[in-house]
């Protein structure tokens, strides 16, 4: 692993914030961005400022947190990348390499990382769904091979110390 930076966190770990915070800010409809390791923990938030208004939520005893929060689309994207392994599985389909959820009001994203780990996008209900896959692909194509077990690890502690 690389020596850590000024925000405490290595060249790699800051490079993939800043590869998430492009695709909120650079693909139209995007809302929020979230990556999820292969054991359904959050490694990487669009928006860490409601993830903490989640977590206060939680702590002062409410059961919700705000809707459409990065926890609850971590939430959403491991358990959807569970269900599409498992189905995977069963229909011998070989690996899910994305799903996509369309409703009335958005659409849910979720694409493989090549380690295990998910990529998930929630979007309004007009974006350009082929536009958000394509940045979707290029953020995995990214950040593929820097999500290293040293960094999941990183980026593990760095969520746990804003909660």
């Amino acid at each position: 692993m690389t020596a850590t930076g000024t925000f405490g966190l290595s060249t790699e770990a800051r490079n993939l914030q800043w590869l998430l915070g492009n695709l909120v800010e650079e693909v139209p409809g995007v809302r929020s961005v979230t990556v999820v390791s292969s054991d359904g923990l959050m490694l990487l938030s669009s928006d860490p400022a409601t993830q903490q208004a989640a977590t206060a939520a939680a702590d002062a005893g409410r059961p919700d947190g705000p809707r459409g929060s990065s926890a609850d689309l971590a939430t959403i994207v491991s358990g959807i990348g569970s269900l599409t392994i498992g189905a995977a599985r069963l229909m011998d389909g070989g690996g899910v390499k994305q799903t996509m959820v369309a409703m009335e009001e958005g659409s849910v994203f979720v694409m493989s990382i090549s380690d295990g780990s998910l990529l998930g996008v929630h979007a309004t209900p007009d974006c350009d769904m082929s536009v958000v896959a394509y940045h979707m692909a290029l953020f995995v194509g990214r950040a593929g091979h820097v999500l290293t077990p040293e960094v999941r690890s990183e980026l593990r502690k760095s969520m746990e110390s804003t909660q």
